[in-house]
């Protein structure tokens, strides 16, 4: 009743040969193998505690069934999908896989929170100052809505002359003519570098504190890494013998950025490489590690 987070990268069960576990178990011992294991950890995981699997289409569907029955279809929160490859495998007979899947559950969903995720350095990029705006770089929102506003219905002159008779079709203003008007003067307008746009309201990064955004369901390999990032990383330690499957870096801080908070307690019961053992103590969080094999 400890852990706030559990992450686990079991063998996918693909039948393939790997040097340091055995990845080719006949379907139902896999399963009941992993059943095994989820109601332990389960115990293990806090009340406000999640779990997160990594797993491929082999066995993936059949594993949320499982993991449904153990913690419960309602504390099932979401499957993310990782894009673990840069580029596309010609050799395939069918389709080039891409693609892996992080299973999230709750030990509790009414009593777990998800942190925010920090901005990536193209959010970043989208705030320009190419106006000279004296309070910093923006960016710039739309100002009309279909959310029904009894005063934002009404007629704009933009500054270049053009008329704009009134919002979108279906559509209303969001601030009344009387704001709307305040906010021009104040400089928070955009009307293009024409000045005969259709008017858009500036947010500024610096009225945004540290950017973050809720957490996504597709994880792009320019954020999280790829499969030979982790190689990489790997070698890097340890050369002569490298784990075959080791997971990045950026993908274990994705997981504990969004499921934990600096001191709390992360466990890996196949740990494998060890990343995520390494990635929490380097987040300043506390971590067990469980490792049948001798590497």
């Amino acid at each position: 009743g400890k852990v706030k987070c559990v992450f686990i990268d079991p063998p996918y069960n693909t039948g393939s040969a790997f040097t340091h576990y055995d990845d080719g178990l006949e379907h139902s011992i896999w399963l009941g193998l992993m059943r095994d294991r989820l109601e332990l950890l389960r115990g293990l995981l806090s009340e406000d505690g999640s779990l997160w699997i990594t797993i491929d289409d082999n066995e993936a569907h059949y594993l949320k069934v499982l993991c449904d029955e153990v913690f419960g279809r309602p504390n099932y929160i979401a499957s993310a999908i990782w894009q673990k490859t840069m580029s596309v495998k010609n050799s395939t007979r069918h389709f080039s896989v891409d693609h892996d899947y992080v299973l999230v559950y709750a030990r509790d969903a009414t009593r777990w929170t998800p942190n925010q995720v920090a901005a990536s350095d193209k959010q970043h990029a989208s705030y320009k100052n190419p106006d000279g705006d004296p309070r910093g770089p923006w960016q710039s929102i739309s100002l009309s809505a279909r959310n029904q506003y009894s005063k934002g219905l009404y007629s704009i002159r933009a500054p270049g002359g053009r008329v704009i008779d009134g919002p979108p079709a279906g559509s209303y203003w969001r601030v009344s003519e009387e704001k709307f008007w305040e906010l021009d003067k104040n400089g928070e307008i955009w009307w293009g570098k024409d000045r005969n746009g259709i008017p858009r309201r500036k947010m500024y990064l610096s009225e945004q504190g540290e950017l973050t955004k809720a957490p996504q369901t597709i994880w792009f390999f320019d954020e999280v890494g790829h499969t030979q990032d982790a190689k990489k990383e790997t070698i890097a330690f340890n050369s002569t013998d490298v784990f075959a499957t080791p997971k990045p870096e950026r993908l274990m801080s994705r997981v504990l950025e969004i499921a934990t908070n600096p001191g709390d307690l992360v466990l890996d019961s196949f740990a494998g490489s060890g990343t995520t053992g390494a990635v929490a103590h380097k987040m300043g969080r506390r971590w067990i590690m469980v490792e049948l094999g001798e590497h």
